[in-house]
């Protein structure tokens, strides 16, 4: 069984930078993918961010285009470098991981962690 434990959430003001972490805790497949979600209070999740470990390739949605930037090491941990945050980006953060990059962006994933809180005011 394969783990997913985020880290680095909390409490930003707009303007700042937040890193969030996600390690991978037992199997996960070489070639595999990666990726965030994030869920508002009262709203749905909605996907972030995608990585495809061997193509190298990234996913973006169009919200944090420009200001996140998901990065990984080793297959064994995914970063979210969330920079310039806007309250709207306050969520529960969720890390995925599935072998394809298609369904990490579709949220049609294996594995998903427990969640980590962001906040940002202004």
């Amino acid at each position: 069984q394969v783990q997913l434990v985020e880290s680095g959430g909390g409490l930003a003001q707009a303007g700042d930078s937040l890193r969030l972490s996600c390690k991978v805790d037992g199997r996960i497949f070489s070639g595999s993918a990666m990726g965030w979600f994030r869920q508002p209070t009262g709203e749905k999740r909605e996907f972030v961010a995608a990585l495809s470990w061997r193509a190298g390739s990234t996913v973006y949605a169009d919200s944090v285009k420009g200001r996140f930037t998901i990065s990984g090491d080793n297959e064994k941990t995914a970063y979210l470098q969330m920079d310039n945050l806007k309250p709207e980006d306050t969520a529960v953060y969720y890390c995925t991981a599935d072998p394809r990059l298609e369904t990490v962006v579709a949220g049609r994933v294996a594995v998903w962690g427990k969640g980590i809180q962001v906040t940002v005011c202004s």
